[in-house]
């Protein structure tokens, strides 16, 4: 099948706010330093619900979602050297590098997306966006490392780099946040304290590595005075977890004035801007972003998987729910409800 055109299933966003089909796509062989993949497992991640609702301005329809993925080599196209068939990977505009798509429906061209479109049963990327992993690695496992998993984890030993001894504060217990909890952890951090206005999420986090958990709404005063006067003056980090810019300014003035370091994690949606920079430069507290936690994912994602298949770092502990292809919709539906951390999608 390497130089034929493949149908197969894929989940496609026809337009914004929609359900996704399910759907018979057309998937073209892969050009010149191109790879085409089959999809053994993926994730359904925030990023795609957000693209998926039009909030997202670089959105476009129709288009094949999904990022968190990982499968099998099927095909490579010319030039392409450091794969060949058979070689398992996982990977973190539209078109292709050509300005192309290799989609097709119906008749019509369908967009890809991230680079990666891993809802569906086969997909094509550029060769320098696929990483070759340890060929035991549980595909539906490791595909959770494409993304919230690494980022929440790299915030906090890459870009916050957390010293040991020191006390966070992490606002959000979904995955990424109990991935930032885990990073911290594994930092050598000796008091973590999750914030969320969910307590079911309390003990899952406690799992994770956090020391003691808060509500905000537990409190009559604003919860970055709550922690200033838990740990007597502010954390020495925060990490802001939801994308929302009222607990990110929450999660700076939470720190500790003079060394203390926020990073936000997550994206905010609201289009709102945050006026840290004069707030920083008065406080002598730092403000941070982070992309993708820091990593270089081609290279690091393999070193990931290692650290994983070593148990230095949990990937198993943030599945809550699996479900067939088919199911796709419904994966959007716990995550949305809250009531799932990470649910895998297998074909």
């Amino acid at each position: 099948m390497a130089n034929q055109v493949i149908k197969c299933k894929a989940a496609v966003a026809w337009e914004a706010g929609k359900p996704l089909s399910i759907e018979e796509i057309e998937v073209a062989p892969p050009k010149a330093h191109e790879v085409r993949i089959k999809i053994i497992a993926t994730a359904v991640c925030h990023t795609d619900a957000y693209t998926l609702s039009g909030a997202d301005p670089e959105g476009s329809f129709p288009v094949i979602l999904g990022h968190e993925g990982a499968g099998i080599v099927e095909s490579v196209g010319e030039g392409v050297t450091k794969l060949k068939a058979d070689k398992r990977i996982t990977q973190g505009k539209g078109l292709m590098p050509d300005g192309t798509s290799r989609f097709t429906c119906k008749g019509k061209t369908i967009l890809h997306y991230m680079g990666t479109s891993t809802f569906s049963e086969y997909t094509v990327v550029a060769d320098i966006s696929v990483a070759k992993i340890d060929p035991l690695a549980p595909l539906d496992k490791v595909c959770l490392l494409g993304c919230g998993i690494s980022t929440g984890y790299g915030a906090a030993v890459n870009t916050a780099k957390v010293e040991p001894g020191s006390t966070c504060a992490v606002f959000g217990l979904g995955g990424v946040g109990l991935a930032v909890i885990m990073g911290c952890k594994v930092a050598g951090a000796s008091r973590i304290i999750g914030v969320d206005i969910n307590k079911d999420k309390f003990a899952r986090a406690k799992e994770f590595g956090a020391s003691e958990c808060v509500n905000p709404q537990d409190f009559s005063k604003p919860i970055q005075e709550v922690l200033i006067e838990m740990t007597d003056g502010g954390v020495d980090y925060s990490f802001e977890c939801i994308g929302n810019v009222k607990v990110m300014r929450a999660a700076l003035e939470a720190c500790h004035k003079g060394w203390g370091v926020s990073v936000v994690v997550g994206v905010a949606a609201s289009g709102e801007e945050i006026a840290t920079r004069p707030f920083q430069l008065v406080t002598g507290r730092t403000w941070k972003g982070t992309a993708f936690g820091g990593w270089k994912s081609v290279e690091s994602i393999p070193k990931l998987v290692s650290e994983y298949m070593s148990k230095k770092i949990k990937v198993d502990e943030f599945v809550t729910h699996n479900l067939p292809f088919d199911q796709i919709n419904e994966a959007f539906e716990l995550m949305h409800a809250g009531k799932s951390i990470r649910t895998i999608v297998k074909f």
